[in-house]
């Protein structure tokens, strides 16, 4: 079992659309700590992460998630959610018609983490100025014409809002600028901590300069095939990936 009730990925088997993608993960991020997932493109990294949260498309084959001591896979997406799962979004959908300000104070009635009206508005306040977000903010309808860098910050405001157990964000650096990347990561260190760990999936190594992960793991062909500390990423930063996945690396789809 990971250390306080953390999560525990054993052995997971996932398929999609009758081809197996995840062929054997397993891994462990105790609670409160930060890791980062790395890997080539097309080595099942998205797919872990939709699977994590319960996504209808990807059909678990075999293995076992348990996450503060609960059966996850057992459990619906919105219970895995009151469970502490959080999944930032690589491609976050716009919803038109429902505020930023409206959709945050539903989630949290949703998770029965309901604030005051007046605690609400002064955490939103706090949280957005942390992150370098407009007051016009709030008002505007969920990723609605919403810039890469705005999507990702939303994503991140909504995370410090709802304050989960793990949060797991898949590429969330992709298509960042290096300002934005740095206001992106800076928000998720300032909320991590013995409350909250992480699950930073990634391809390129440049958001772990800021994001300081307890432990690297690299996923390549469905399964983990490596764990090590920091260094491990400064090793891809500098050779890439094939010197240890020991073939060739093509591009692909995640």
């Amino acid at each position: 079992m990971a250390a306080g009730g953390g999560l525990l990925i054993d052995g997971l088997r996932v398929s999609v659309e009758d081809r197996e993608i995840l062929k054997g993960v397993s891994l462990e991020v105790p609670q409160g700590q930060v890791h980062a997932l790395m890997g080539p493109n097309g080595s099942g990294k998205s797919t872990l992460a939709y699977t994590l949260m319960g996504h209808p498309k990807y059909h678990v084959i075999a293995g076992s998630v348990s996450f503060g001591g609960e059966d996850v896979l057992a459990l619906s997406a919105d219970q895995r959610a009151r469970l502490g799962l959080f999944l930032c979004f690589q491609y976050p959908t716009a919803i038109p018609g429902v505020t930023v300000v409206n959709f945050l104070r539903a989630a949290l009635r949703g998770q029965g983490k309901e604030l005051p009206a007046r605690e609400f508005l002064k955490r939103l306040n706090d949280e957005m100025a942390a992150l370098k977000v407009d007051e016009s903010f709030r008002s505007r309808y969920i990723n609605d014409g919403f810039s890469g860098g705005e999507k990702k910050r939303s994503e991140i405001l909504q995370l410090a809002i709802l304050r989960p157990k793990l949060a797991v964000l898949d590429e969330t650096d992709s298509g960042l600028d290096v300002d934005a990347l740095r206001t992106v990561a800076e928000g998720v260190m300032r909320l991590a901590g013995p409350e909250m760990g992480a699950l930073v999936i990634t391809h390129y190594p440049r958001i772990l300069e800021f994001l300081k992960p307890d432990r690297v793991h690299v996923l390549h062909d469905g399964r983990v095939i490596r764990s090590g500390g920091a260094e491990l990423a400064n090793e891809i930063e500098s050779g890439g990936y094939e010197p240890i996945v020991g073939e060739p690396v093509a591009a692909g789809v995640s």
